[in-house]
């Protein structure tokens, strides 16, 4: 359940280092010291637009990362500047889509109410025709039903969210779709394309053990936070956590000048994580390879929020903290008072929903058409 930061050329955290020719060494430095001056690629000089320039000061603000990364070796300039006019835009998408998730979520909830009794009268004809209609052994699809209907409500929710991260999990073996995924799949407040990566870096894992963890703490934790929020409320909760846990991200890069790509559901995580352990806070919990060692849900958030806070504080390289920290922070808050601020005033936004919804009916259905 980590949002790993992807490592930089020289990192001590993987086995495979790469390295880069300094455009600025003199030429005739670069043929006493060995180096023989290489052709550069086009492909490579696509790559560093795309990334922006990177932060080179030292190797301890360079970026880091759980695996070896998809050829992104060659970005090699001088440190951008700490112009924080660049989160402007950052931060209105920020603003905008928490907006539009929990306004889609609110008319989601409308649709799926106005559509219950319709379905529950499906499920009685289809319970029907079951019992009517011969068993067929072996049945494929009987007995994925099976297993779905098994599932909670919460762990029905998250199994798309899950869905989307291994296929674009898949996406990063590919080779020749490597240059897209750096560009949209992996957040940096260095690079040219700024907002859509924070959406998009939250499904995105390059570690198969990374993605599996993450999955893994979601699918545990899916069933209480779905059945307190409900499943329309999670996913707006989930999708506004993860640009939201980007841009803290974003701020503590631009702050501290360690700028990168970083990627993973982990910022997302936390946030439902946080959610429910200050919901539940004498729940028990255990680590996965330690189930004999309990403790309460409130002493397991504490430690989290103190690691990620001295993480941050202290520039631990391996992980994104500010965006784990951001994430955690932002569920702690919308228990506390986001659901009463956001959720809880949905009312006037689902009334103009309706109004629009019952015009576009009475319009096409003449002088007489009006439905309720």
């Amino acid at each position: 359940m980590f949002l790993c930061s992807l490592p930089a050329e020289g990192s001590e955290t993987t086995e495979r280092s790469f390295k880069v020719l300094d455009p600025r060494w003199p030429h005739s430095l670069q043929q006493r010291c060995g180096f023989k001056k290489a052709s550069r690629k086009p492909e490579g000089k696509k790559v560093e637009e795309e990334l922006g320039p990177a932060h080179t000061e030292s190797p301890e603000g360079a970026v880091q990362r759980r695996a070896p990364p998809p050829h992104w070796e060659q970005q090699a300039s001088p440190s951008p500047p700490r112009a924080f006019g660049r989160l402007v835009r950052p931060f209105l998408f920020t603003v905008g889509f928490t907006g539009c998730s929990f306004g889609a979520a609110a008319v989601w909830q409308y649709e799926s109410l106005k559509s219950r009794v319709q379905s529950y009268f499906d499920e009685v004809r289809a319970d029907w025709l079951e019992k009517v209609r011969p068993q067929k052994r072996g049945d494929l699809r009987k007995e994925v039903n099976h297993w779905w209907n098994s599932l909670s409500e919460g762990q029905r929710t998250v199994t798309g969210i899950i869905a989307v991260n291994a296929v674009v999990f898949l996406c990063w073996r590919v080779p020749s779709l490597q240059r897209s995924m750096v560009k949209y799949f992996t957040s940096n407040p260095a690079s040219k394309t700024l907002c859509s990566p924070m959406l998009l870096s939250t499904f995105s894992h390059f570690s198969f053990f990374h993605m599996a963890a993450n999955m893994y703490v979601l699918w545990s934790f899916s069933t209480s936070a779905v059945s307190m929020l409900g499943r329309e409320q999670f996913m707006a909760v989930y999708l506004s956590a993860g640009v939201v846990s980007s841009f803290v991200s974003y701020l503590s890069k631009m702050a501290t000048g360690r700028f990168g790509p970083s990627l993973g559901a982990s910022g997302a995580i936390m946030t439902v994580l946080a959610a429910v352990c200050t919901k539940m806070p004498e729940a028990k919990l255990a680590i996965i390879f330690l189930p004999m060692f309990t403790f309460t849900a409130a002493n397991a958030l504490k430690a989290i929020v103190a690691m990620d806070t001295a993480g941050m504080v202290l520039g631990w390289k391996f992980f994104d903290h500010a965006a784990h920290l951001g994430g955690a922070l932002f569920g702690i808050w919308y228990v506390l008072f986001g659901h009463e601020l956001i959720w809880k005033n949905r009312e006037p936004f689902v009334k103009l929903w309706h109004d629009l919804r019952t015009r576009g009916r009475g319009g096409g259905g003449g002088a007489g058409g009006g439905a309720v």
